[in-house]
């Protein structure tokens, strides 16, 4: 599991959710990023560090939610650990050598794999807050709830609150893995009409309170349907591509840049 102003967070955030199906859990990163993590954390340079404590923990399984993880990673690792369980986060239908395939993502399908019988499809990954929310109805005091990714690896916060309507509340979600938030805070300090908030425990609360959500077609997006609060989205990296072709067929506002969003939607 890697995270952080690089690779973002929402990864991370899923494997939360799904790590409260198991009773003892203990994290290994190339991140050392310890504030996001409620669990032990173990912070690696490579592949090879991770399979020494591997073989040191000696778990009953591991779950592994990394793109770097590659084909061979996981064939060297059951080699190493026939024994160990190993499951693999996937949404991009890739080949794996592992006992257990999982995909969460709406647009999930089976049948893209090329082992389909070993996948396991399964609700998307909401977390708690969201669900105890969505019992809650509260006055919407924003216009626009902005989400680009706890990292925003475009930079995209400050250009879409350039283009806004000035009379328009906002508010904005980012995290300290966000390596433009200096600038993001200079941007929003003097403008009253803009709530920055970071790291917030209560991304929950301001989405039942905003009236349209900008977000990207990733994890949070199962989060904002689970809302139901009308939203656009704008793809920011390749990984999104499943669920922004998803979101399209089915008729969703999503945007292939937020260039294409600009031209179309903001007159």
């Amino acid at each position: 599991m890697d995270f952080g102003s690089d690779t973002g967070l929402g990864h991370l955030k899923r494997s939360l959710v799904y790590a409260k199906n198991f009773d003892e859990i203990t994290y290994i990163s190339k991140s050392d990023e310890k504030e996001f993590v409620p669990y032990p954390l173990i912070t690696i340079q490579n592949e090879d560090e991770f399979f020494l404590h591997v073989k040191r923990l000696q778990p009953k399984e591991v779950i592994v939610d990394n793109y770097d993880f590659t084909l061979e990673d996981e064939k060297r690792f059951k080699e190493l650990f026939p024994h160990i369980k190993l499951s693999c986060f996937d949404d991009d239908y890739r080949e794996h050598f592992c006992d257990e395939i999982i995909n969460h993502n709406i647009s999930a399908d089976k049948s893209r794999y090329k082992n389909p019988d070993i996948v396991k499809i399964i609700p998307p990954l909401v977390r708690d807050e969201f669900k105890r929310e969505k019992k809650i109805k509260r006055e919407k005091i924003y216009d626009y709830f902005i989400a680009m990714g706890g990292s925003d690896t475009q930079n995209l916060n400050i250009k879409i609150l350039e283009i806004l309507p000035k009379d328009k509340k906002v508010a904005v979600v980012t995290t300290t893995a966000n390596k433009h938030l200096k600038e993001l805070r200079e941007y929003a300090k003097d403008k009253e009409n803009i709530s920055l908030h970071v790291n917030s425990d209560e991304v929950a609360k301001l989405l039942n309170q905003s009236s349209l959500a900008i977000v990207t077609p990733s994890v949070i997006v199962h989060e904002v349907l689970f809302m139901q609060t009308p939203f656009f989205a704008i793809k920011t990296a390749p990984n999104q591509d499943d669920i922004y072709r998803y979101l399209k067929r089915e008729g969703y506002d999503v945007y292939e840049s937020f260039e294409k969003w600009l031209k179309e939607k903001i007159k």
